[in-house]
């Protein structure tokens, strides 16, 4: 399974980026895919590959590209405790920087970078985000009603933006939460405001986990967690761009 090293050109420079896709010759449903704020590292490009080995092209754009590439912050192999403290304080400032117009311009050039790919399929793509990056695939799904078919988005603050993202949202949604995350109160308000926008969804909690779930090189790294994760968003894809 190959991975191939990207400039995407974007309004405010280039962002680097990897994909990962099937070495078979073909064309591919494309899959957008942020990284959580920890950004672009081995652990993302594992899961990049487990996902193209199920026949997508997966495009995985460092959002924090303003502020250089990857790695834009200094990580530790293993990121937990103090280690784990440390490098949330230095990208606080990056994600609190990040502002919703960056979002949508990086996501406009994301999508026609994706999409003009020769590996690339002809027709919708998905969405898919991790942590903050699962705010952003929810902006970006909104933001592209036409292009985006399905968006998931994995222990993230969707609800930061409130029921004026969830009006724009025409994709199939799948929200994963956090235990820690979100209270069963809170998850149910947050589904009958999505109910109430006429949005598909599925959004529930992941049961003992806590944020940062998905991510095996933190201490936060749930198996159950991660194998739930594939289990909502592989038939989530093959369902909107595939139609199996």
């Amino acid at each position: 399974m190959p991975i191939k090293t990207l400039q995407i050109p974007t309004p405010d420079g280039l962002a680097d980026a990897f994909a990962a896709f099937p070495d078979d010759g073909e064309r591919h449903p494309g899959v957008l895919m942020y990284p959580d704020a920890l950004g672009i590292r081995p652990v993302l490009h594992e899961m990049a590959q487990e996902l193209a080995d199920h026949g997508y092209y997966v495009l995985v754009p460092n959002f924090f590209y303003r502020h250089g590439p990857t790695p834009v912050v200094e990580l530790p192999a293993y990121i937990g405790g103090e280690a784990r403290d440390a490098v949330v304080a230095r990208l606080m400032p990056l994600v609190e920087a990040h502002t919703t117009e960056h979002t949508l311009r990086d996501a406009d050039a994301c999508l026609a970078f994706l999409t003009a790919q020769p590996e690339v399929a002809a027709g919708p793509v998905a969405v898919t985000g991790y942590c903050f990056g699962g705010l952003l695939a929810a902006r970006t799904a909104a933001a592209h009603p036409d292009r985006v078919a399905a968006v998931a988005a994995f222990h993230a603050p969707v609800h930061v933006d409130g029921p004026g993202l969830f009006a724009q949202l025409t994709a199939r949604v799948h929200f994963g939460h956090a235990a820690t995350d979100l209270t069963p109160e809170a998850l149910a308000a947050l589904n009958q405001v999505l109910a109430a926008a006429g949005v598909d969804h599925t959004s529930e909690i992941y049961p003992g986990t806590v944020h940062g779930f998905t991510m095996s090189d933190t201490d936060a790294y749930d198996p159950a967690g991660l194998q739930r994760h594939w289990d909502r968003l592989l038939p989530l894809l093959a369902h909107t761009l595939t139609g199996s």
